[in-house]
């Protein structure tokens, strides 16, 4: 199997395979493509991929924030010197990647802000609301989506999630996640850190607790760690999500890692089946 054969695998295997393998370009440069699946236009996977021995890779997807690296199988028994040069391979790879995550993340902001200005206030009445009893703390609608900011610790918008009305949700494509929340309420007595929307918005209208919603398990820990440093005296307890029917339960997992990395409180709620935030 020729690498470049070996290289599509591992997109394929990854979930991020190439609309068009044939447009592989192996120039040691970062290039963009159209993910398998994706709507027709987009470009939400990067790879760099450099076949000189020894030959490196490196991929992943703006949409989803996956990073992977590849090497053949079959290149084993690496020279200290070709160990270094796979280094330099690996660090140029690294810092492409970086580059143009900054610059897709600065257009992300800029189409954030457009949107955010173009959406008008949301209502309660909103179907998705309505149905989970919450209101609409801060939130907009573009044309019968809400419209949920992610902001970081200085308040500067990044990117946005969308929810329809059937709950389906959305985010800004090459938008920042890591790290960015949505407020609700301000901070007082205590400070509340969860995943979704509609939890968030659940606890503030029982505790009256200000509330972050970092609205996935992974982003717990980087959003924790932001509000910590932000609020270093102020309580915070992280609401856990009880995922009980996914492996590993990855809500309550994070959420008690986030709860040891700043010394916070841990809420974990008990339900009879599981939750569907």
């Amino acid at each position: 199997m020729s690498f470049e054969h070996e290289f599509v695998n591992a997109l394929q295997a990854a979930g991020l395979a190439m609309h068009c393998p044939a447009d592989l370009v192996a120039d040691s440069r970062l290039h963009r493509y159209r993910v398998d699946g994706d709507k027709s236009g987009s470009k939400n996977g990067w790879l760099v991929l450099d076949l000189g021995f020894p030959a490196h890779g490196a991929f992943g997807s703006w949409k989803t924030g996956q990073s992977h690296t590849w090497r053949p199988e079959q290149q084993t028994h690496l020279t200290d010197a070709e160990r270094e040069i796979l280094a330099r391979r690996a660090e140029s790879a690294r810092a492409a990647r970086l580059a143009e995550q900054e610059r897709v993340h600065a257009d992300a902001r800029q189409r954030a802000a457009k949107l955010w200005t173009r959406a008008k206030p949301a209502v309660n009445s909103h179907e998705y609301l309505a149905r989970k009893a919450v209101a609409a703390y801060g939130l907009r609608d573009l044309r019968g989506q809400l419209v949920i900011p992610l902001r970081d610790v200085s308040g500067e918008l990044h990117s946005l999630q969308f929810v329809g009305a059937d709950g389906r949700k959305t985010f800004l494509t090459g938008g920042r996640k890591r790290g960015c929340y949505c407020s609700i309420g301000k901070p007082g007595r205590a400070l509340a850190i969860c995943e979704g929307y509609a939890t968030g918005a659940t606890i503030y209208q029982a505790t009256g607790f200000a509330v972050a919603v970092a609205f996935d398990a992974g982003n717990l820990v980087a959003v924790a760690r932001d509000l910590r440093d932000k609020f270093p005296r102020l309580p915070i307890v992280i609401a856990a999500d009880n995922d009980t029917e996914t492996p590993g339960n990855p809500g309550v997992t994070c959420a008690e890692r986030a709860a040891k990395t700043i010394g916070a409180a841990l809420a974990i709620p008990h339900f009879t089946k599981a939750d569907d935030e």
